[in-house]
């Protein structure tokens, strides 16, 4: 427990308050210039597992279909995280002047996973496969109850092909302030350039805004090495990460975001 002290906003009067924290840059948020300020200005959130749900199962059921076209001795479960760890290495060798779109890095990181397997079989069908539920993705319910009550300035970042998520974000009449993607950066989360690029869309520095996401590797890491608070959301069907970065909190449903922001 801390006292923290200062001057209530407009009257002069001192206070001291007895707060718990857990940084000084918790110290800052709640004092501002002498006043209480609120937690945060504005929140970056991620699309995929964060917001629409079914991205794990959308993987296990193409990775299903692929077990049986290819006939490949293993389960859609082992497949899927087998993809999913060489998409990762995918990812972070396409960022920048080595930039390719996130369907192009399925497609790579698939055809080594089949490879792997002794198999040849043309990737394309299956990622198309993929392809459709980026469109088509359903919502977490939480998601549609956070994002009508909340009353701050929101970005959307996502690792994503800019068509699909935008298609996505249209299906569901989803409103935002501002959308960055993976392909009009030309960068993946973690990078920084994706988060910069957040940050100037909404005209906010790092020590005021949250982000939210799934994943530990691009989300949490990402942000926490912007400066950026990071929440995550440690959904129960959440897909396979490979990530082990602390977060600065954890939750189970956007709503809890309230008590945070």
């Amino acid at each position: 427990m801390q006292l923290v002290a200062g001057r209530w906003r407009g009257g002069g009067v001192p206070f001291i308050l007895p707060i718990r924290v857990t940084d000084a840059r918790e110290i800052k948020r709640l004092t501002g210039s002498g006043t209480l300020r609120r937690s945060f200005d504005a929140l970056l959130i991620d699309f995929y597992g964060t917001i629409a749900a079914g991205d794990r199962q959308a993987v296990e059921q193409t990775c299903a279909t692929i077990v049986n076209a290819c006939d490949l001795q293993t389960t859609p479960q082992a497949l899927a995280i087998n993809w999913g760890e060489r998409f990762f290495r995918a990812i972070e060798q396409s960022n920048h002047d080595a930039f390719r779109t996130l369907y192009e890095c399925e497609l790579v990181s698939l055809s080594e996973t089949l490879e792997g397997f002794g198999k040849t079989d043309d990737p394309a069908p299956f990622v198309a496969q993929l392809e459709t539920y980026w469109r088509t993705a359903p919502t977490h319910v939480d998601a549609i109850e956070f994002l009508r009550d909340v009353d701050l300035p929101i970005c959307c970042v996502s690792n994503a092909d800019t068509e699909p998520l935008l298609t996505a974000i249209r299906r569901h009449d989803l409103k935002f302030d501002a959308v960055v993607s993976s392909e009009m950066v030309r960068c993946y989360k973690p990078e920084e350039a994706i988060f910069r690029r957040a940050l100037d869309e909404l005209n906010i520095s790092a020590d005021r805004v949250l982000h939210v996401g799934d994943s530990l590797h691009s989300d949490i890491a990402g942000a926490s090495a912007m400066g950026i608070c990071a929440a995550w959301i440690c959904r129960n069907d959440r897909i396979h990460d490979v990530g082990d970065v602390q977060p600065w909190r954890t939750i189970q449903s956007l709503t809890e975001l309230h008590k945070l922001l």
